[in-house]
């Protein structure tokens, strides 16, 4: 299973960015998507996550009314809406997906996508 994000890169304070993460399986299979960030000199942190089903989400407080994670079945792709961009959003942004796939629980990581925000 291969997890590739796009969509990062260099934006001013206060603009927008919106990351994507296509799965090489059908998004049947996974429960709950997820994105995370590392800062440099920090540890990865929780950014949002988007369960299965009814689609349920969840962000971490500091993104809140700023970013909204949302996931397309049919394409397999996870999205990450990026708005009201601040300097302290600058990390490598990593998606993740859990589920399971022939009675087997798995756990994966993508490469992750730099974003850098300029004040």
């Amino acid at each position: 299973v291969q997890l590739v994000e796009s969509g990062g890169g260099l934006v001013q304070a206060g603009g927008s960015l919106r990351l994507s993460c296509a799965a090489s399986i059908s998004t049947e299979s996974i429960n709950t998507m997820g994105w995370y960030r590392q800062a440099p000199g920090k540890q990865r942190e929780l950014v949002a996550t988007i369960a299965s089903g009814r689609g349920s989400t969840n962000y971490a407080d500091s993104v809140k009314g700023r970013f909204t994670i949302s996931r397309d079945n049919a394409k397999s792709t996870m999205y990450l809406q990026m708005n009201s961009l601040k300097p302290e959003d600058t990390a490598v942004y990593y998606c993740r997906a859990l589920g399971r796939r022939v009675g087997v629980a798995f756990d994966y990581w993508g490469q992750g996508t730099q974003v850098t925000v300029s004040s």
